[in-house]
């Protein structure tokens, strides 16, 4: 059964120097975000962030909890913004395709560390369920209203979705020939539109 790290006090200056170890994880990655570094980019002392999280490891990790744990409460914020069910689908696709560079750092970072650390698996599988469920709710609710016309299952929509939206995260982080994002939004949406079986050409958004 994996160990669950303990969490220290610290408050609202302790959530700020997680967002230093953000910072520093999105530029140096896991192995070489060190106590030092964050001192350097958090104007912390070492002895503070011992304090706060006992070990570099421990720091890194919650670290990438509070920051993946962010990112689909912004998901969710962005999906309550839109009633219609294929609106939200875009919506949720755009802030996908929207994230800035240093988001995609971090998210493969964890993706990447999840596989060797089971406290981050546990969490990865959550986050992943949480993520997933407007992507998923929003395919359902299209289905029950008549809006959309399933060629597929609603599951294997969402997760094909997903995967399309996590496999260029990983292709942009690596600097592999991609399609700009407003060029991967069209062929996406068209493809989301045929199984769905929802009429029309998403407009092109800027690059």
């Amino acid at each position: 059964m994996p160990t669950t790290r303990k969490r220290r006090a610290g408050g609202e200056k302790r959530t700020a120097v997680l967002d230093a170890v953000i910072d520093v994880l999105a530029a140096r990655g896991y192995e070489n975000t060190r106590f030092t570094d964050v001192s350097a980019a958090g104007g912390v002392a070492i002895s503070t962030l011992q304090t706060y999280f006992g070990s570099r490891e421990d720091m890194v990790v919650e670290a990438m909890q509070v920051f993946t744990d962010r990112e689909v409460e912004a998901l969710r914020a962005v999906s309550a913004a839109e009633a219609d069910p294929w609106r939200r689908l875009v919506a949720c696709v755009d802030r996908s395709l929207g994230n800035s560079e240093s988001t995609r750092q971090v998210l493969v970072e964890f993706w990447r560390s999840a596989m060797r650390d089971d406290e981050l698996r546990d969490h990865g599988a959550q986050v992943w369920a949480r993520y997933r469920a407007p992507f998923l709710a929003a395919v359902q609710e299209g289905a029950r209203r008549g809006d959309f016309t399933l060629t597929h299952d609603a599951a294997a929509v969402t997760d094909f979705l997903l995967s399309a939206l996590a496999g260029l995260i990983v292709s942009r982080v690596q600097h592999h020939p991609t399609p700009t994002p407003a060029d991967f939004r069209v062929i996406l949406l068209a493809q989301l539109r045929l199984m769905l079986g929802v009429d029309g050409v998403e407009p092109r958004t800027e690059s």
